[in-house]
């Protein structure tokens, strides 16, 4: 049986992020051949490109439904203020 992998624009951000994480654990195994690895290593890397673009765009997106409700900028979390 042969398992077609979705293009990673296909996937959701979290399916991405879970898929990147199995491929992070099977290298760093280091259970796999070099030909498998590479392979691998180009797909998680299409992976994290992809998902660093939805990033990109849902926080664009949040940019302009902040200026809409008339909130300038963005300010990052603080976690040690909480």
């Amino acid at each position: 049986m042969i398992i077609v992998a979705k293009k990673p624009e296909n996937l959701s951000f979290e399916d991405s992020l879970s898929e990147l994480e199995k491929i992070v654990t099977d290298l760093e195994h280091g259970d796999i051949a070099l030909d498998d690895a590479l392979k691998q290593f180009e797909r998680g890397i299409k992976l994290v490109r992809n998902s660093q673009s939805k990033l990109e765009n849902a926080q664009q997106k949040v940019a302009v439904l902040m200026q809409e409700e008339g909130v300038d900028t963005l300010k990052p979390y603080d976690i040690e203020g909480e």
